[in-house]
């Protein structure tokens, strides 16, 4: 059952995560931040009245990831949020590893937060990295 209201819908549907960009060799730029790959499925928290959701890059729920929705709730109770970010699943040595996230084996998967979009109402896209940082 979703847990976000029809207007936030609406503002939802501009939100997708960013697509990686393959290229043929490494580069160093101080105007880029650059973030490793996780090897998951990319995602958006959709944070609203202490429920979170996770959503693919589609807009579809991961419904069999609620309970990691549940924790990122509980852990922003009072936020009203959107992040990007990628569910994963890190093994005993803390290196993900997509087959047990795939085969829902090993550790519980997590969410790495990549992007604050949103919060309490507020686009941060144009001033997201600040925040972050």
């Amino acid at each position: 059952m979703p847990c976000y209201s029809g207007f936030f819908v609406m503002q939802l549907l501009q939100f997708f995560p960013m697509p990686l960009l393959k290229r043929p060799t490494a580069f160093n730029d101080p105007d880029w931040i650059f973030e490793l790959k996780y090897d998951g499925y990319r995602s958006l928290a959709v944070i609203e009245h202490g429920r979170a959701q996770l959503l693919s890059r589609n807009g579809h729920p991961f419904a069999s990831f609620s309970e990691l929705g549940k924790q990122i709730a509980a852990a922003l109770p009072n936020v009203r949020a959107v992040i990007d970010g990628e569910i994963c699943s890190l093994d005993r040595r803390g290196r993900p590893q997509f087959k047990n996230l795939l085969f829902r084996r090993g550790n519980p998967p997590c969410f790495f937060a990549f992007d604050l979009l949103t919060c309490d109402g507020k686009d941060l896209r144009t001033e997201r990295q600040a925040v972050i940082v």
